[in-house]
Parts: structure tokens; sequence; C-alpha cells
């Protein structure tokens, strides 16, 4: 079973991506096992601290380090992705540059008609910039763009039900199960 560190780029608790995530850990147990990793006391990058960096960013590094591979879920903010993402993103950069060849798996729910589009692509070139080197999922049948959140989440268990979409995300997480071996 391949071990799988997931950022979520959504901070808020009742995030839609938080929900996928949640989905995701539960519908793909005996598959993978997703760990969410903490991105919210991430400090800001800052170069004067990098090479001696705190003790959450050491341990987040750990934990991306040492996983197989890595699902990022993120909401779009103003046509690209949120910060708190990209912080957490540069601390990977850095140092033991932990990203390198690493598989990854993007992914992204919006209540909007264009799912998460422009953030994916932000993040797709992101990620494979130098410092990162991401081996990332090939695009083509493997985009998760969830739209119109609020028909497919249900308000209760606060999890995606939407039968055609998790039937999608199926056959993606099977592509990226062949991808990271």
């Amino acid at each position: 079973m391949l071990s799988i560190a997931v950022l979520i780029g959504s901070l808020r608790q009742g995030s839609y991506n938080l929900q996928l995530a949640h989905t995701m850990k539960e519908r793909y147990i005996n598959k993978l096992d997703l760990e969410i990793a903490d991105i919210r006391s991430l400090p800001f990058f800052d170069q004067d601290i990098e090479l001696n960096p705190p003790s959450a960013v050491q341990q987040f590094l750990r934990k991306v380090g040492a996983a197989d591979g890595v699902l990022i879920v993120t909401p779009e903010y103003n046509w690209s992705v949120p910060g708190v993402l990209k912080n957490a993103i540069d601390w990977l950069s850095r140092g033991d540059k932990v990203l390198i060849g690493k598989p990854v798996m993007t992914a992204g729910v919006s209540p909007g008609m264009m799912g998460t589009i422009r953030a994916q692509l932000h993040l797709r070139e992101i990620l494979a910039s130098p410092g990162i080197q991401a081996r990332l999922l090939p695009p083509a049948g493997s985009e998760i763009y969830i739209s119109s959140a609020a028909l497919k989440f249900d308000e209760t268990t606060h999890r995606l039900v939407d039968e055609s979409t998790l039937r999608f995300i199926d056959r993606v997480v099977d592509k990226f199960i062949e991808h990271a071996r």
C-alpha cells in the first residue's frame, strides 16, 4: 500500500477540498494510506531560517519526504493557488527538495462551474519548476476538477456522493497507483 501525503490548499474547516480528501481517505483505505500534512502551522517561507527551520517545517518536510507520493487538493483563489499552499510548496522546494521525482496527483473542488482549472494549471507549472521537479500524473484523462460542489457533496456527511464523479476518481486513483509504482 502506498503512503500518500495530502496537502489541502484551504484552511477552512468546512472546505469542500478537505471534504474531498476525507472522502478519498475513506474510499481508498484498502489502496492508499492517505495522511493529511499540516500546512496551517508553517511560517511564511523565509531564506533567513531555511537552513534551520522551525520544528513545524521539519516535521512537514519529513512527512512529505517519507511518503511514496503526494496528493494536492486545492481550491482556486483569484485564478490561482492559495497563498498557504504556495508557501508549503516553497518550503518543499528548498533544502532537501523532497518533491524531486516524487509522484504527485492534483485535484480540486469549487462551487463554481469551472472547477479549479486555472489553479491546477498554475500548480502544474509550479510543480515542474527546477527546485521541485515532481513526477506529475499526466493530465490526459486524470484531471480532477470538481465543479458545482454544493450539488455533489452531502450536507450531513460532508462527503462526495456524486456517483459519476466518484467513478471517475476511482479510475484516476488507479492510474496514480500505477504511476507511483
